[in-house]
Order: C-alpha cells, then sequence, then structure tokens
C-alpha cells in the first residue's frame, strides 16, 4: 500500500534534480552531531548500464578528496554476470582502494545485502526514477533500497 503513503522528501528531491542524501530514521550518518566530524570508510556505488554509475563514481571521489578523508574502500557493485558490468573511469588521485563485486538476483535486494555484508556507511547510486507501472507501485531500485537501507543513502538524478 506504498501509494498510499503520504511523500515528502522523495517528490522534493526528485523534483529538485539534484543530488540528495538521504539518512534513514534511526540512522546516525556519518557526521557526528556533537563536533561534526566525519566518520566514512566503506562506500558502496551500484553500477549498471542504465543509468551510467559514472556519476556516482565521479560524486564519491569529489566527496573523498573534499572532506579530505582518510584511507577508505568504496566497492563498485554490479548486479549481474561480472563481464556484462559497465567500464568506468576509477580516479587514482584518492589513496582510497576501489573494488568490484559482482552478483546475481534482484536488484534492490542485492544491493541491500551486499551493504550489509561489506559494513557499507553509505550507498551512493545513480537512478533514473520509476519507469512504468511496477515501478509506480513499488518504487524505482533507488527508492526500494531507500526503504530499507540501514545506512544513508546519496542518490543521483
Amino acid at each position: 500500500m506504498r501509494w498510499l503513503e503520504k511523500r515528502v522528501g522523495e517528490p522534493i528531491a526528485r523534483g529538485a534534480d539534484e543530488m540528495a542524501l538521504y539518512i534513514p530514521h534511526g540512522v546516525e550518518g556519518f557526521v557526528a552531531r556533537k563536533d561534526g566530524s566525519v566518520s566514512l570508510g566503506n562506500i558502496l556505488v551500484p553500477v549498471a548500464n542504465k543509468p551510467s554509475a559514472q556519476p556516482a563514481v565521479d560524486a564519491v571521489a569529489r566527496l573523498i578528496r573534499n572532506l579530505q578523508l582518510p584511507l577508505g574502500k568504496v566497492t563498485l557493485l554490479h548486479v549481474g554476470p561480472a563481464p556484462e558490468a559497465p567500464a568506468l573511469s576509477i580516479p587514482h588521485d584518492t589513496r582510497w582502494t576501489w573494488t568490484r563485486m559482482a552478483a546475481d538476483g534482484a536488484p534492490a535486494e542485492v544491493i541491500l545485502q551486499k551493504a550489509d555484508e561489506t559494513a557499507a556507511e553509505l550507498i551512493v547510486m545513480t537512478t533514473e526514477g520509476p519507469h512504468g507501472f511496477l515501478d509506480g507501485l513499488r518504487g524505482s531500485t533507488s527508492e526500494q533500497v531507500l526503504r530499507s537501507a540501514r545506512c544513508p543513502v546519496a542518490n543521483l538524478p
């Protein structure tokens, strides 16, 4: 009955056509309330052929550089066969480790599972928004991830 619930943040973020950071209820996030310090060392980036994940990769690199984050790990997750994963330009000017991973299954379920397995502190993903009747009912992949994530989720339109 998701379509009967009143939505506020998602429609505003979708209409703004800008990157949006969602912090699920009950999740502290990676910025300390007490002093504003940032604790972020593990980021998951789901990758697909469409929409391109390159904007998410670029956003993560900017985040690492701009926040001057120390060593950490970025996991690039392709849901599907590894040979079908899209080519991406990985930045080499961060001291972070960038690894690739592939897994089969329903995209939202696999993303959430791998986020838990890798102890992701942030999921950064591109989105095109809902397409068609089924997405209208259940939500896009990014909306499904957002509803069940146990860490902050950044969506890039």
